[in-house]
């Protein structure tokens, strides 16, 4: 049997459904969303088994609420072969009024809810799940602990990782079916999701038909500004000068809008704190994928080519940590955001929870001279704050590639290896 790894978000499954009748996973084409919910369900059924898919339809259509039965949590995997299932949830859970019936999961190709189908809202929470961390993948030992460190702890560890190691774990990225393989194999996983993706993944979103040459170049130009607040007006423009006629701004925008739809790309918003001073900040988003792979594949490049170009990799590595730090902050009821200002002072990261406490977060792939870079950054962004209109950051902390030690400095800054973090 396949050994099953821990993930961070089965906590946050787990809370949901004490609190509400449904949960809908969403997430990246093979980030392990079934896998995931199979390991917290009672009872399941595949809608997309092929003796039996054509009799489930039949049975959506005419009694939908014989496919609901069975222990709770019950799971509805590829619940969108049959989208009236939809409405057939939400109406069991109104009718049995208790929390933790159902976890529905299905393609990374979401579903359009069409006028007959009810929004779910109060019935059916949705969940965002994504490829793993470097905690889920034990990649990460988990001495320091993000909670510990909102908690004003004290943190202590070590690590061996190289900067060979770091490298390959970016253009491995966090799929499941990439874990304990070769290494050949493992690095073929983003290379396979890519060409999925490209190929078949964003016409199917919505059923238009999309370049695939195009969508190639598109992602090309994406990696290559990955990391930074470079404006979509410069992404078109990238695209175009790689011999593609026309590519006008609704086009590149309909492109976009499904790769985010079917969680290729994911976004980091600015934060907008209380300042002191009238500093004009930066509203741009910053450019990541939801896995560093993505981007490696996207530019056909891998670990060696990285090693080789620090400073690209200074840029896909802050992806990866980016990564890591949206399944921890979802666990701890938070989110993520950069800050970037006009006079250049920026944040790599704020990790804001709902109740308003936040840490700031600069990412170094390593060396002295740039974790005192991030340092200083984080000091006098952390001068700058209104601390009489909102509160203190609770911690200050440089997240690195390659360090001995997760220690804190004379500044109280935290420096911390990424494979030493968990939630």
């Amino acid at each position: 049997m396949k050994e099953y790894y821990q993930r961070v978000s089965d906590v946050v499954l787990t809370e949901h459904l004490e609190s509400k009748g449904a949960v809908l996973i969403e997430g990246a084409k093979w980030c392990g969303k079934t896998t995931s919910a199979k390991h917290i369900a009672k009872s399941i059924i595949e809608m997309d088994r092929p003796d039996l898919t054509e009799q489930y339809k039949q049975m959506a259509r005419i009694k939908p609420s014989n496919l609901l039965e069975g222990e709770v949590p019950h799971l509805i995997d590829e619940w969108q072969i049959a989208p009236n299932i939809w409405n057939a949830v939400r109406y069991e859970v109104d009718s049995r009024a208790e929390f933790g019936q159902f976890i529905l999961t299905g393609s990374s190709v979401p579903v359009k809810l069409n006028e007959s189908m009810h929004t779910g809202t109060g019935r059916i929470v949705r969940m965002r799940m994504r490829p793993m961390s470097l905690f889920e993948s034990k990649d990460s030992n988990g001495q320091v602990s993000l909670m510990d460190m909102f908690n004003g702890k004290d943190i202590s560890a070590t690590d061996d990782h190289t900067i060979d190691d770091i490298a390959y774990l970016i253009c491995r990225g966090g799929w499941p079916s990439a874990l304990n393989q070769t290494e050949k194999v493992a690095l073929k996983q983003a290379i396979d999701y890519y060409d999925a993706v490209v190929k078949d993944d964003i016409s199917r979103v919505d059923d238009v038909k999309r370049d695939p040459e195009r969508t190639k170049c598109l992602m090309r130009s994406y990696a290559r500004n990955v990391a930074t607040q470079v404006s979509l007006e410069t992404i078109r423009n990238d695209v175009i000068s790689n011999d593609i006629e026309t590519f006008d701004k609704e086009t590149l925008y309909s492109y976009l809008s499904a790769l985010t739809r079917i969680f290729v790309i994911e976004d980091a918003p600015a934060w907008n704190p209380n300042l002191r001073s009238k500093t004009a900040i930066r509203t741009s988003d910053t450019r990541y994928f939801v896995d560093p792979s993505i981007a490696a594949a996207s530019l056909g490049i891998g670990p060696k080519d990285l090693v080789n170009d620090l400073e690209y990799m200074g840029l896909i590595f802050e992806n990866l940590c980016i990564r890591d730090l949206r399944v921890y902050a979802d666990a701890l009821d938070g989110s993520i955001y950069h800050y970037r200002d006009k006079t250049g002072l920026e944040c790599d990261a704020v990790i804001h929870l709902r109740n308003g406490r936040y840490g700031l977060v600069e990412v170094k792939l390593g060396g002295d001279e740039l974790i005192d870079e991030g340092a200083k950054n984080l000091k006098k962004l952390a001068d700058k704050i209104d601390t009489g209109k909102m509160k203190t950051p609770a911690f200050l902390m440089v997240l690195c590639g390659v360090a001995p030690f997760a220690y804190k400095r004379e500044d109280g800054v935290f420096v911390v290896p990424i494979s030493c973090l968990k939630n």
